[in-house]
């Protein structure tokens, strides 16, 4: 399949891709549209991965885009991700949020996998709080668990910024030495305690996917230094980087990689877990937001 046909385009603006359309005008196609639709005026973003998709419910005067609308977004694949871009108001913060994410597994690739990131910063986003899931191979801990990302490994095989740098996005090399905001994260601390919300803090590995790890990269991946291990949210964080986000993430462990006592994986049983976690990650959320 042509790569262009993965977005939702029209044949004029399928054929401008493939003649080399520049990756900054989609962006301002697409934040334009959405300008259209009222959205705006948002310094925080937050993507609602596994774990968090209700707190949408929660957003108060929203205006709703299914990414099918917006020029240049992917299309969500996935059945428990609804594909939706929300604006609204959480505990009297304007906030924009991705209900749904894109991997590198589906099919995109990372600048497919890293738009909606950009999109939100032409909108005025300045700060990115991300959620998920993730297997736990810290056997300290406990599927349930909510766990504050303090820093990360990449294991993906490629990164949106391979390639042109365009500099009206961000820097040819991005610094890394803070890729999640120390000034985030003691808000998160603080909001978890005010909130009586037990966290976690750890390393996040990102791998490819879409199959599970063997016992052995299990071992693997936590002898490298990482406590949890998932499948996205490191090409969203280089991204936002990129373009000089703040950046702050608390993911759900919704399963225990103990590669000793490794146990068939039960995609229900993950969302199970993460929808019991749900409600203690949307209350965290809500009491951080006004703080940032």
């Amino acid at each position: 399949m042509p790569r262009f046909m993965l977005y939702n385009d029209t044949a004029e603006e399928a054929t401008r891709y493939v003649c080399g359309m520049e990756l900054y005008d989609k962006i301002q196609e697409a934040s334009s549209f959405l300008r259209s639709k009222g959205f705006g005026g948002a310094d925080t973003g937050i993507i609602l991965g596994t774990g968090l998709g209700k707190l949408a419910d929660e957003l108060g005067n929203k205006t709703e885009v299914s990414y099918d609308e917006i020029p240049h977004f992917p299309l969500a694949t996935l059945e428990f991700h609804q594909g939706k871009l929300i604006q609204g108001s959480l505990n009297g913060v304007t906030v924009i949020c991705m209900q749904g994410r894109f991997h590198y597994y589906e099919g995109y690739d990372m600048e497919q996998v890293s738009f909606p990131i950009r999109v939100m910063k032409a909108l005025g986003v300045r700060q990115l709080l991300l959620s998920g899931a993730a297997g736990a191979m810290n056997l300290d801990w406990k599927k349930g668990d909510l766990m504050m990302i303090t820093d990360h490994i990449n294991l993906q095989p490629s990164n949106p910024l391979i390639g042109p740098n365009d500099a009206r996005l961000g820097t040819r090399f991005p610094d890394m030495s803070e890729a999640y905001a120390n000034r985030i994260q003691g808000l998160i601390q603080e909001a978890a305690t005010s909130s009586a919300v037990n966290v976690q803090e750890g390393v996040y590995v990102s791998v490819p996917g879409p199959m599970l790890e063997s016992p052995a990269e299990y071992r693997f991946l936590h002898r490298i230094g990482a406590d949890a291990v998932g499948m996205s949210t490191v090409p969203e964080v280089i991204v936002a980087r990129h373009t000089q986000m703040e950046v702050g993430a608390v993911i759900v462990l919704t399963d225990e990689c103990d590669p000793d006592n490794l146990q068939p994986i039960d995609i229900p049983e993950l969302l199970r877990v993460a929808g019991e976690a749900e409600g203690r990650l949307i209350h965290l959320i809500k009491t951080l937001i006004p703080t940032l």
